[in-house]
């Protein structure tokens, strides 16, 4: 049995090369279909294999084979034709669509256009621009008023002066008892602070005596540079006098009381409060201000810790002279 089918296996590839051979030599293999022509007559001969004879058997399954390969082969052939066609309906019916925007489909019924028109279109470029004007001609507008205020006020009457400054009757560090009336037609630079401070009174006190020198210097203008005791229970006449002399010649030291001191730091707005105490080992919390005097022991300004020497002389000069004006 093997030895059979081993056999129709070598017929049926000889077969094979017979007509593949026959293929190349002819052309085309659609002539191939059934019945087979006149040229595959030859294959017909029977070949003696032992003792039998195989050549139908053989030519029959060649035949088969042959015949469903030229039927698939011609299947498949219309197929991609059938895509290629409905494909070019398809682009013909869109090229007739896409050129008649405006004409009717087969159905009768009109095609609609793009969602927004020309007239849509000019309408909101319109309404924007009047949005746009409108929102520009209120701001100006808005601006316009504020400046008008901000004129108003600039060329209205004065509000007043800070309520900073007053009476006050003191001990300077000679041991003689001064008041305010005493600073009048001098320009005064006032300072309060402690003598046991550790550093920032002396280096404000510092400060304020470079800038006393550099006014007189730059301007002409004299100035009198005050120390007032916030420390009234250790800060007596003497431990004052003791300290103003290590900073400037012309520096004034006043002390006084607790309720003298408690009243002339009210009535120029300064902050001071004792920490908490070991026996006399204590500090002083209190406000860091130069505060500059009229010749009439008027407020004027005063000047922050953050004011270096330089910064705190010309706006010294600068105020003076625009108080003369």
């Amino acid at each position: 049995m093997a030895s059979i089918v081993t056999t129709k296996a070598n017929q049926f590839r000889h077969s094979t090369r017979l007509l593949f051979s026959h293929l190349l030599r002819h052309g085309r293999s659609s002539t191939l279909l059934p019945p087979f022509s006149s040229h595959l007559q030859p294959l017909h001969h029977p070949r003696q294999v032992g003792n039998q004879v195989y050549g139908n058997g053989s030519l029959s399954l060649c035949q088969r084979f042959l015949s469903s390969s030229s039927v698939a082969d011609n299947v498949k052939g219309e197929k991609p034709a059938s895509d290629s066609d409905r494909s070019a309906k398809d682009g013909s019916g869109q090229g007739k669509e896409s050129g008649g925007g405006d004409q009717k489909s087969d159905a009768g019924r009109p095609v609609r256009g793009g969602p927004v028109s020309w007239l849509s279109f000019v309408l909101l470029v319109i309404t924007g621009a009047g949005l746009v004007f409108y929102y520009n001609r209120e701001k100006k507008r808005h601006i316009e008023e504020i400046r008008n205020r901000t004129e108003a006020v600039k060329q209205g009457p004065s509000a007043g002066k800070a309520a900073i400054g007053g009476p006050f009757r003191l001990i300077n560090h000679l041991g003689k008892y001064v008041t305010d009336k005493d600073f009048l037609g001098k320009w005064t630079l006032i300072y309060f602070g402690f003598t046991h401070c550790p550093d920032i009174c002396p280096d404000e006190l510092q400060k304020l005596a470079a800038a006393v020198d550099k006014i007189k210097e730059k301007s002409g203008i004299e100035t009198v540079p005050v120390f007032i005791s916030v420390d009234p229970e250790r800060d007596t006449v003497e431990q004052v006098g003791e300290y103003v002399r290590e900073f400037h010649p012309k520096l004034i030291g006043l002390t006084g009381t607790p309720d003298e001191i408690k009243n002339v730091a009210r009535a120029y707005r300064v902050y001071y409060m004792k920490t908490a105490e070991e026996d006399e080992d204590y500090l002083v919390d209190h406000s860091i201000v130069i505060y500059l005097m009229s010749p009439d022991m008027e407020f004027v300004k005063f000047f922050g810790k953050n004011n270096d020497v330089d910064s705190l002389t010309n706006g010294v000069i600068k105020e003076i002279k625009q108080y003369k004006k």
